[in-house]
């Protein structure tokens, strides 16, 4: 018999997509309580009525929350797996603990993609009390499609204050060092990305992302982490002392006691994999930077229809430089093609009117 999923959240936005994606790939009746939604199913039903429990909630409220369902639950949950789905690790598995359930805890290491899995993404694993109902985990980890990284709550956490804390103080105290030089006359916010380098883009476009998004959330992930001010006061320091160092022209100093010591600190091997990836993301910059493209939504995805996309380009002439896929929540395939700069316009114009009238595809906005 299929066991029934309970996520406590589940009008928000982990709690939506755990609940599309649960229901789809693995066919379990998946069940929700949202403690902001007074006419959903109460903690009692949940726990009443669920094999498993997902706790998705607020990370200042989860602790508070399992703590509640742990004292409900009783002997109950002796037969259930109880997971959470929190950016800190070590308090919300703690609070599971306090129940008789088996205990693992979750962080999907990005937000809920637009994508139908976490393929290609990083799931942080914690077990903390795992038995008779690891298949239970396994098959949501399987259709999860994760690259899962297994560690302790604590590793987590410790990992998290570098990971997580470090990039969002480091990027909101960065954009607030340029306001300040702006308000000095000093520069325009709108310059910076006019001449901008792959290390600026990839930095803006991460603290473009944190800003535009909900700040209770980053807050929430900066105050709960208890190793995030010991971080924070060490990347100070180091800024500190760099400043120093600018400020004397200490260029020998800056040498020995910043750049020698965090090279040897990463090693070669971690070097040589960060300096590729920088590369990859430079080359995938320039193609989606680049307006010499066509965007197209496939609309048969089945063997075959990409060979008979492309044929369409080919008697054009067109010349492909990149293509890049993706695909909505929805599942649907879409394709971003880049041509060579020669290419005529009215080829391309040709190409996208022969698409559309195939049915091939659906043609997008680049």
């Amino acid at each position: 018999m299929l066991p029934t999923l309970g996520i406590v959240g589940s009008a928000g936005a982990y709690g939506r997509w755990m609940r599309t994606l649960v229901a789809s790939r693995l066919g379990w009746a998946v069940l929700g309580s949202d403690p902001a939604d007074p006419e959903s199913l109460s903690a009692d039903a949940l726990i009443d009525r669920c094999d498993i429990l997902l706790f998705s909630a607020p990370v200042r409220r989860t602790e508070g929350l399992i703590r509640d369902y742990a004292a409900r639950a009783g002997a109950h949950a002796r037969d259930q797996l109880w997971l959470d789905l929190t950016s800190i690790k070590l308090a919300p598995v703690r609070a599971m603990l306090g129940s008789e359930a088996e205990v693992v805890g979750l962080h999907p290491m990005c937000a809920p993609p637009k994508s139908p899995s976490l393929k290609g993404r990083l799931l942080v694993v914690c077990e903390a009390r795992l038995d008779r109902r690891r298949p239970w985990l396994e098959a949501l980890l399987g259709a999860l499609e994760a690259e899962c990284v297994r560690m302790s709550a604590d590793e987590h956490d410790r990992c998290m204050a570098v990971v997580q804390n470090l990039v969002h103080a480091g990027n909101l105290a960065a954009t607030l060092a340029a306001s300040r030089l702006a308000e000095r006359g000093t520069l325009q916010a709108a310059s910076l990305l006019a001449c901008r380098t792959v290390g600026y883009e990839a930095d803006f476009a991460t603290a473009a992302r944190m800003l535009a998004g909900n700040a209770e959330l980053y807050i929430d992930i900066l105050l709960g982490n208890p190793h995030a001010q010991e971080a924070i006061s060490l990347l100070a320091a180091e800024l500190s002392s760099i400043g120093a160092r600018i400020a004397s022209n200490d260029a020998q100093g800056l040498r020995a006691a910043h750049f020698d010591p965090a090279r040897a600190f990463l090693g070669d091997a971690l070097l040589a994999h960060g300096n590729h990836t920088f590369e990859r993301i430079g080359y995938l910059l320039a193609d989606l930077n680049d307006h010499h493209a066509l965007s197209v939504h496939l609309v048969e995805d089945r063997p075959g229809s990409l060979r008979a996309l492309l044929e369409i380009f080919e008697r054009e002439g067109i010349n492909i430089e990149s293509a890049h896929s993706s695909r909505t929540p929805e599942g649907k395939v879409h394709f971003r093609f880049g041509f060579a700069r020669e290419t005529p316009v009215d080829a391309v114009q040709r190409a996208a009117a022969a698409i559309a009238e195939s049915g091939l595809g659906e043609l997008l906005a680049t």
